[in-house]
């Protein structure tokens, strides 16, 4: 007897950062467990080394080139780009047969406009999943009437919704049908340094003897980093290294924090990468580091893969945020310190007991209980554990 063969749409409207790098592990992680995983995307998003899944880069790209000072034009061309992506989508599911798709690129943003063509096809059988990096759904954007409207129509065709804690959705209205698992946010799998810890802190220019706080990836102003900056009035022996890019229009610019730095005199102790770091350097980095600040604000409530980055090369992290995985497991696996969100006396008192006092994190468990393995077998229970067609 032979078993149906198990394919999977993937859709993924983020070329770069850490929902395409996620996306990436668990397509990985689904095609060696014998899924044919087809990713949907952008040509933006670049052609991976080793990957094993079939890369269909069919859809618009969100991201401008350049920044658009318009915001009519910015916002038109955003509604634009959206509907056509989701048109897209549909359009490779009717042509391609495939009946088992993940929406990657999970929101709710216009889901009143998109959201009925998903729903003919879920009546027509096909079975829809969703990673919901983030679960609560609280950015309003409107009038909380068109919010509302649009979370409920963003949850009404799936079946599946897949976060990376427990939590009891708000849908905004009843959806019987949906079921709610929990799958880790895997390790990612980064090379080891290529240079010395020592070697690195000359190459930035880093003492020895000082304690070195990493700031990596996306710059956002949810990230904190003024009160990491600010904080290094008070550590007056630490240094900082921000390495990443500004995540998108409407955030800080690092000029802002470079002339913060300048303005609180800290400019000498900070070093700036203001571009995408590759995967052997960001190792490097890593091996050059202390402490990974991880310092959100109290309205981030998700998981985070910097964490993830992190626990590969055994670096703890100074974290705060609201209550979520983030929280969940920096304690669960004493992988750092917790502190009060938005609270620079808070997050002083942390950094100064971090270093004075290193946890002893559970390295090992941590990885044994959070793999990718894991994680692609509780999606492809969920997705095709009910049997059909595949």
């Amino acid at each position: 007897m032979t078993h149906a063969r198990r394919q999977l749409l993937y859709f993924l409207e983020e070329s770069h950062g850490g929902v395409a790098d996620y996306a990436h592990e668990q397509c990985q992680a689904l095609t060696a467990l014998g899924v044919e995983v087809t990713l949907l995307t952008t040509p933006c998003y670049p052609v991976r080394s080793g990957a094993q899944y079939i890369r269909c880069p069919r859809l618009l790209e969100p991201r401008p080139e350049r920044p658009i000072a318009n915001r009519w034009w910015r916002g038109g061309r955003y509604v634009w780009i959206k509907l056509e992506n989701y048109r897209r989508l549909v359009q490779t599911i009717r042509t391609s047969g495939i009946r088992r798709v993940i929406i990657g690129s999970f929101g709710e943003y216009l889901a009143p406009l998109w959201s009925p063509s998903l729903r003919r096809l879920q009546r027509e059988g096909v079975v829809f999943g969703a990673v919901v990096h983030d679960p609560v759904r609280d950015y309003v954007i409107g009038p909380r009437w068109w919010h509302r409207w649009s979370v409920g129509d963003a949850y009404a065709h799936l079946r599946e919704a897949f976060v990376h804690e427990d939590i009891t959705l708000d849908t905004m209205r009843p959806n019987p049908g949906l079921r709610v698992t929990v799958v880790p946010h895997g390790i990612y799998p980064y090379p080891p340094p290529t240079a010395s810890r020592e070697a690195v802190r000359r190459e930035l220019a880093l003492p020895d003897d000082a304690p070195v706080l990493l700031a990596f990836g996306n710059i956002r102003d949810a990230k904190n980093l003024h009160l990491v900056i600010e904080s290094l009035q008070h550590c007056r022996r630490a240094y900082l290294v921000v390495a990443g890019r500004v995540q998108s229009a409407g955030q800080r610019p690092v000029a802002f924090y470079r002339e913060l730095a300048a303005r609180l005199g800290v400019a000498n102790r900070c070093r700036w990468m203001e571009r995408y770091v590759p995967d052997e350097e960001a190792a490097n980095l890593f091996a050059a580091a202390d402490v990974v600040v991880l310092t959100y604000s109290r309205a981030f409530r998700s998981a985070s893969g910097v964490l993830a980055l992190a626990a590969n090369y055994h670096v703890p992290c100074l974290a705060s945020g609201g209550a979520g995985p983030l929280r969940t497991l920096v304690q669960k696996y004493a992988l750092g310190r917790w502190v009060e969100p938005d609270d620079l006396q808070a997050l002083v008192t942390g950094l100064e007991d971090l270093l004075q006092r290193p946890p002893q994190p559970h390295w090992l468990r941590f990885r044994e209980e959070n793999s990718w393995q894991v994680n692609a077998q509780r999606i492809i229970g969920r997705m095709f554990g009910d049997g059909g067609d595949g």
